[in-house]
């Protein structure tokens, strides 16, 4: 038995060497090229020779794949000095009928051609890779699959200008459109300008204004250090901005912007300063280090001058540090430079006084003197820090599809603080530190007044109305949402809608817990919008979203919401929302590493984040991108552009884009 296991053994041993010998001498390649000598923008040949062993004959290149044999292949190295121009070309094969697969092949014998047409790009030239292909006997009707590594850098280039594929429109991406960066920088601002209005840093303007003049020996000094007093202001709050950049990169920003953790933290962050501006305690850093920054400030000179500014933004931290934090916090947009915007905003404001009052010393008589009308600034504050805490809340509640602040009761949350503000300002509510007879100043009846109105109108919420004036700060409406009108009897629950476009028969992925605006169809997936879109022959409309992005709902609110935008987008357009903040976790099967930062994408947020980063050079939202069918953009993607002109005009011109490559892709066909 031992013996008979020893010859089987010796006999497959000889055969799988007999074969292998055979898989090395089949076939022999040689490579040329029409032109050895070329210069960018030339097309050539490149020249593919096969010598195949008597007995043997090797397949063409033009054989259906799906009919059964491996057809000769040639895959090339991935590089952009030269595009391949149509498939490898096989030159005089022959054809038979092959009784092995049942079909009519075309195939070589004794010696084989093939050519592939390039065109040169770049002058570093480097065409490498490799071909597959199959040789077959009739003897035995043995079939071996091989392969050969070709290099044609024995060509030259002598000259010309670099260029790029013909169907290259990668530079369209490059032409990335902005952030809304002015309109944070004025948010920030004026929250810069609320900040003086604060018992900490208001009554500080004379006290420092007058120390300037009082020590300057002349006008122009006392100007002068004055203005070094706002600039070091300024440069101290950047140093803060650049501080918060350094440590939280574009991937991890994001993160913190939609993690549940980080949001449920600023939430109870922003609750704490609000009971803060409500009186019931204060936030002081440590007394040694301040008084340790006072007496550098005492040192005079230039120098003193930046320490007494630093002094400043140290006393004034228990009025100002909840309103930069809320800066900075307000900042997690996935863009680096939003929190230096932000806190160049917000201390221009806050460094404006001490420098205009200290050049027109005259305008302090006519600032209003301190008193109670301070604190109830605070509590103003209190309150709007309170309603954007519930924005943070509700960002993580969207983001890991919790449930917990639909539409309509967050809605009835700020319905409560409106109400409570307002009756606060009517003296109606008191807190600690207010004056026990509170004067119904004309200001004050105004805030009052408005935050009742404002009460009034987000009531007008509960009976469907959109709330335009708040798109972005709400939870979009979703027909899953509690409905008082619904629980009450006053509505009939909403019909489901089904998101996959009409005629679709697969299942739309993740249509279970994601959703399209103004009862949109679409997909929620790159491979399925794209495979619909080759399809039905449309162009593809890519909407980089988030749960937490606020002109997201505001494009969404304001553009998409009009009747010539949305019959676009309906008609001539496969609509794909791709959520980079969705913390939905994906079969391991689905996971992978990315090529931008080498850590593994497990959640659809951050998959969709990082296909937004490697392939659009893009990281803010909203980002829309309008591709062909062959996966290339259309038209430069474009940012938040609250214009429905203009939107409508992005749209037109990728639909004329597609039409003129879809013609003249047919014409060259």
């Amino acid at each position: 038995m031992k013996r008979s296991g020893i010859l089987l053994f010796a006999i497959w041993l000889i055969t799988s060497f007999q074969v292998f010998a055979q898989f090395k001498t089949t076939t022999n390649w040689s490579f040329d090229a029409s032109k050895t000598e070329v210069q960018t923008g030339d097309e050539i040949e490149l020249i593919f020779k096969v010598k195949i062993i008597p007995d043997w004959y090797l397949y063409s290149s033009d054989i259906d794949p799906d009919v059964g044999p491996m057809v000769t292949e040639a895959e090339y190295e991935t590089n952009d000095s030269f595009e391949v121009i149509g498939g490898l070309i096989p030159v005089d094969a022959k054809e038979k009928y092959d009784e092995i697969w049942g079909t009519d092949v075309t195939y070589f014998e004794g010696k084989g051609e093939f050519r592939q047409k390039i065109r040169v790009l770049k002058k570093d030239l480097d065409i490498r890779g490799s071909l597959t292909f199959q040789t077959c006997t009739d003897i035995d009707g043995q079939c071996i699959p091989g392969g050969a590594d070709f290099d044609f850098n024995f060509i030259k280039v002598t000259g010309g200008e670099d260029q790029k594929a013909q169907n290259d429109y990668s530079d369209l991406l490059e032409a990335e459109g902005g952030e809304s960066l002015w309109g944070f920088f004025l948010a920030a601002f004026l929250f810069g300008l609320a900040a003086l209005l604060t018992p900490c840093v208001f009554p500080m303007i004379p006290m420092t204004v007058a120390f300037f003049t009082n020590s300057s020996q002349s006008k122009k000094q006392a100007r002068v250090k004055a203005t070094t007093y706002g600039l070091s202001i300024i440069l101290i709050y950047i140093l803060v901005g650049l501080i918060f950049t350094s440590f939280f990169g574009v991937g991890l920003a994001n993160d913190l912007a939609t993690g549940a953790i980080a949001n449920i933290i600023f939430f109870a962050v922003f609750l704490i300063f609000a009971i803060s501006f409500f009186g019931y305690f204060e936030i002081n850093l440590p007394t040694g280090f301040v008084n340790k920054m006072d007496k550098n400030a005492n040192k005079g000179g230039f120098l003193g001058v930046f320490f007494m500014a630093f002094t400043l933004v140290l006393v004034s931290f228990s009025c100002t540090g909840p309103i930069v934090g809320t800066v900075l916090i307000e900042s997690f947009q996935g863009a680096k430079i939003k929190p230096l915007v932000g806190m160049l905003g917000f201390s221009s404001a806050f460094a404006i006084p001490f420098t205009v009052f200290a050049f027109f010393p005259g305008m302090l008589k006519d600032l209003p003197k301190s008193g109670g009308w301070l604190n109830s600034v605070k509590v103003v504050l209190g309150f709007i820090e309170l309603a954007l805490g519930f924005k943070f809340l509700s960002v993580a509640d969207q983001a890991y599809h919790w449930g917990l602040l639909d539409r309509e009761i967050y809605i009835a949350i700020w319905f409560v603080l409106a109400l409570g503000l307002a009756l606060y300002l009517f003296g109606v509510i008191k807190f600690p530190h207010d004056y026990k007879k509170t004067k119904l100043q004309p200001l004050r009846l105004g805030v009052a007044v408005a935050s009742l109105a404002f009460a009034v109108y987000l009531f007008t919420g509960f009976t469907g109305a959109p709330l335009n004036g708040l798109a972005g700060y709400l939870p979009p409406d979703k027909k899953a949402d509690f409905s008082f009108a619904v629980a009450m009897g006053l509505e009939e629950a909403p019909e489901e809608f089904q998101v996959a476009p009409v005629g679709y028969d697969g299942e739309v992925k993740h249509a279970d817990f994601l959703e399209l605006p103004h009862n949109l169809r679409g997909f929620f997936d790159y491979e399925q919008a794209m495979d619909y879109a080759q399809e039905q022959g449309k162009p593809v409309f890519i909407d980089f979203t988030g749960h937490g992005c606020v002109n997201c709902r505001k494009m969404e609110q304001y553009v998409w919401s009009a009747p010539e935008v949305l019959n676009i987008l309906r008609n001539d357009y496969v609509v794909l929302a791709l959520y980079v903040d969705d913390k939905t976790e994906l079969p391991e099967s689905e996971w992978y590493t990315s090529s931008f930062d080498g850590k593994v994408k497990k959640t659809v947020g951050k998959q969709n984040f990082d296909f937004q980063i490697t392939q659009f050079n893009g990281n803010a939202q909203p980002y829309y991108v309008l591709l062909d069918t062959n996966e290339q953009p259309l038209v430069a993607p474009l940012s938040y552009d609250p214009s429905v002109e203009n939107f409508v005009e992005f749209l037109e011109n990728g639909k004329a884009e597609f039409e003129r490559r879809t013609s003249a892709t047919a014409l060259s066909n």
